[in-house]
């Protein structure tokens, strides 16, 4: 719609009371990048390095735009794509943080609006949509990676409780966690991927245990997690019994379009041009190092590629496609694209980008060094890029095992 007798379009009145909020509503600080240590998941136990965070979180869920386009009987903020399009808009246009960053909204809460019961909705999004429940994902198995429909763990309907037994591994952020959503097997005679069912928790029902695996970078963002005779209310299934693979799936596919989105978050903020440029220099006005300077021009072109299929897959949502097996395309690509990243920026800072810790090297090299370890995983979590190169050559290309 365009301007006529200059009356405003309803999306450019939304574009300018967005701006006004926005303006009024986001604090300083959170229109600069972020430090590491403020970075917000919520939870019933959160805190705040800075306050600005908590008001910004505050301010957001007030509106409903940590999740922007679910409903507003669910707390969301009931915006339609294009309303939603000019709010991100916005928000990249004053370098705004992000208020919340949030499993249940990213992965889980799309499935209770498409599988849960009315009692589910209401229960379960308004707090995920205020950043009140931290959620974690009960999915591999010591046994079921890969092979996630050979997971192992069982529940037994006892009376109106399921008594759930076994063990989960690769559980992001499980110490921490208020809520799991939990992929368990109640048929085991079925087909393994006719078995299977997902059960809703709360992290401190009696028999739940989280213990932190350190990785090769340092970290210990993931857990493995034990489950012995965990009683769960029966009304806390989502969808319909021995049919959690459908479920399973969507989540799937909403956990890799996120994962792609983000791009894994690698880099510390450095730019892989400036860095290099900085530590190598320039010679007559390019990168000294030729066969750096060709690679990372490869990488460029590479990322502008991933960025053009992004908004393709953005604009075919907005055509009124849903999330699909497209979602395993990006995976793969995404991949690929943060690993190569990080291994030239730890070539590109030289010396310096082997460091660990100790005096001498910058925050951010550190990091990059950090980054460049955790992305090593980066083409196993959310489906490794081999079984996601199945599914394209399969449900995307249409080919057929060879007899």
């Amino acid at each position: 719609m365009k301007v006529s007798g200059g009356i405003m379009t309803d999306i450019e009145t939304f574009r300018q009371e967005t701006r006004a909020w926005l303006e009024a509503n986001c604090p300083a600080s959170m229109r600069t990048p972020m430090p590491e240590g403020e970075t917000v998941w919520g939870g019933r136990n959160a805190t705040f390095k800075n306050p600005d965070s908590k008001a910004w979180l505050e301010a957001m869920a007030s509106k409903g735009w940590t999740a922007p386009k679910w409903p507003k009987a669910y707390g969301g903020g009931g915006l339609t794509g294009e309303e939603d399009r000019v709010l991100q808009d916005e928000l990249r246009r004053i370098n705004a943080r992000p208020a919340l960053l949030s499993f249940g909204i990213w992965m889980f809460g799309p499935v209770i609006l498409e599988f849960g019961t009315e009692e589910q909705k209401q229960t379960y999004l308004p707090d995920m949509v205020h950043g009140r429940t931290w959620w974690c994902q009960g999915y591999s198995e010591p046994g079921a990676g890969s092979d996630l429909a050979g997971l192992q763990t069982r529940a037994v309907l006892d009376g109106d409780h399921y008594v759930v037994d076994g063990q989960k591994v690769w559980t992001s952020y499980a110490n921490h966690a208020d809520w799991m959503l939990c992929l368990v097997r109640t048929e085991p005679n079925a087909p393994k991927h006719e078995g299977i069912s997902v059960l809703l928790f709360d992290m401190k029902t009696p028999g739940v245990e989280a213990r932190p695996i350190k990785l090769i970078s340092g970290a210990s963002p993931f857990c493995e997690t034990f489950l012995t005779n965990v009683r769960v209310p029966a009304s806390q299934m989502l969808g319909p019994k021995n049919k959690g693979w459908d479920v399973a799936k969507r989540i799937l596919q909403f956990e890799r379009t996120n994962i792609s989105a983000s791009g894994f978050g690698s880099g510390a903020g450095l730019d892989l041009v400036d860095a290099a440029k900085e530590s190598i220099g320039l010679e007559n006005g390019k990168l000294a190092n030729s066969d750096l300077r060709s690679r990372i021009t490869k990488q460029r072109m590479y990322e502008r590629a991933f960025h053009l299929t992004m908004r393709r897959g953005q604009e075919e949502a907005k055509a009124g496609a849903e999330v699909s097996h497209y979602a395993s395309v990006l995976k793969i690509a995404a991949a690929k694209l943060n690993q190569d990243k990080t291994e030239l920026l730890v070539e590109a800072l030289g010396m310096e980008g082997l460091g660990w810790e100790g005096e001498g090297y910058r925050p951010e090299a550190l990091k990059v060094t950090r980054d460049w370890l955790r992305a090593k995983a980066n083409s196993i979590e959310g489906g490794t890029s081999e079984v996601n190169l199945n599914i394209v050559a399969k449900r995307v290309l249409g080919l057929r095992d060879h007899q």
